[in-house]
This record gives C-alpha cells, structure tokens and sequence, in this order.
C-alpha cells in the first residue's frame, strides 16, 4: 500500500521553497544593482608620451637631444593603432570604471552622466523599475515568512498565499522591463556616447547574469506560491465533494 502524502506537511515544503527562492531572488537583485559589472570590455586609449625614465609599449617614445636615427625613425612610424593601448572598462547602471594608462587603479564617473541626453529619461526609468522590483521582492518574501510562521489556520495563510503570489508575478514583470530597458540604454550610449567613453570591444558581464538569474528565481517563487495555492484550493473542493458524499450516505441509510 503507498503512503498517503500528509497535505499540511506537503504544504509547508512548498512555502519554504518558495520563500527560499524569494530571498535568493533578493539577494543577486541587490548585488547586481549595488554593482558595476553589467557590461565588461575595453576601450583603445591613446598612449601617453614618454617621460623621465618611463619605458616600454605602454607609452610612445618621442625625439630627445640624446635620441640617434634610430628612435626618430621609430616614433614617425607609431601610428594607427601602434598609438593606441587596450585598457579594461566595466559598467553598471550608477558609475562605469576603466584603468588608468600607466598607473595603477581605475577611473570612475557617474554611468547617468555618459547616457545620451535623449535617453537618460529610460534609465532613470529603469532604475525605478529595479528598486520597485527590489521592494516587491522583499514585501513578497515578507509575506510568505508570515505565512510560515504566523498562520494559525489554513483560510488566513491561502489570502497570504495570495497576495504573495500576485507580488511576486508583479515584480518578475517589473524585474523583466528594468533589465531590457537598461539593456537599450547601454547599446544607446555604446552608439551615441562620449568618445573619450566609447568601447572597442565588450560583452555582458557577471552582474547581469546575476540580475536575469535574480529574475528567474523571482518567477519560480511567484509559480511555486501559485501552485500551493492551487493545490490547497483543491484539497478543499475534494474534501467538501466527499463531506457531502458521506452526509448523502448518513441521510439515506434510515430510509432503507
């Protein structure tokens, strides 16, 4: 004979692994917007000339009263990209970083600043929409902790259920429209952007995979409290079919 599941045990299972998404879903969320590894690439940066005893092909060597034919030659023919050095550059949405030529360290200025004037308007939009979905988030993770924790009868922690449910499918909407906007806005600068900014190469960096996982969890939460509740709505249709089949049977009996 197979065992029969218990429902209140099976219904607690299925709050924890949605609570435990959620909180996931918070944590990468805040790392990624606190951080400034969205996008990662380099930049060609114009090489400083030399000076005092500085050497090598991080600098460009020019004519000196010591200097023989050989380095005046060298110096005419330092052009095109043999003037340029590849330099890391990583951007978020509050500030973008690069290194500095010949020193150690990196640069950094405000990411807003460097947006074309046109589209400023969408990040700051975006950065809403990512605290909004910050604070969704959270009051949904609220929600299913009280739901664990404080719910003393199964009708009380469905209307939580509920309201958890509906928060978190409306952050994951809001998480998914913040991260696209974001995305247009980086490839409007990377086109219209400051030259001095402009990158040669780049690609998607660690704290976008984290915002898009951030997102993912957030949706498996939201599909999770949605099927508990589902599930527990069920339950209860198929208990009441069978209180009132065995009330038919009770009433019935007498008669024959």
């Amino acid at each position: 004979r197979m065992p029969v599941a218990d429902p209140a045990s099976d219904r607690r299972q299925r709050a924890s692994a949605a609570f435990s998404l959620s909180f996931l879903s918070l944590t990468f969320s805040i790392t990624a917007f606190s951080s400034s590894y969205w996008c990662e690439g380099t930049r060609k940066v114009a090489k400083p000339f030399c000076t005092g005893q500085s050497k090598g092909d991080d600098c460009i060597r020019f004519n000196s009263p010591d200097s023989n034919s050989s380095n005046a030659v060298q110096y005419i023919w330092e052009t095109g990209d043999d003037k340029f050095v590849d330099r890391k550059f990583h951007a978020g949405i509050w500030y973008s970083c690069e290194e500095i030529v010949n020193e150690e360290g990196e640069k950094c200025r405000s990411f807003i600043s460097l947006t074309p004037a046109g589209d400023r308007g969408v990040l700051w939009l975006s950065i809403v929409a990512e605290l909004l979905y910050i604070i969704l988030i959270l009051l949904g993770a609220i929600l299913m902790s009280v739901e664990m924790c404080y719910c003393s009868t199964v009708i009380d922690g469905l209307k939580i259920n509920a309201f958890s449910a509906v928060i978190t499918v409306l952050a994951g909407l809001l998480g998914m429209v913040a991260h696209m906007m974001y995305t247009t806005v980086f490839q409007m600068t990377v086109n219209l952007g400051p030259e001095d900014w402009r990158p040669h190469t780049w690609d998607y960096g660690w704290s976008y995979c984290l915002a898009w996982a951030s997102f993912a969890c957030c949706m498996a939460a939201a599909v999770t409290t949605l099927n508990k509740y589902t599930k527990t709505i069920l339950e209860f249709k198929h208990k009441r079919k069978t209180l009132e089949r065995s009330l038919k049977v009770t009433y019935k009996f007498p008669e024959h």
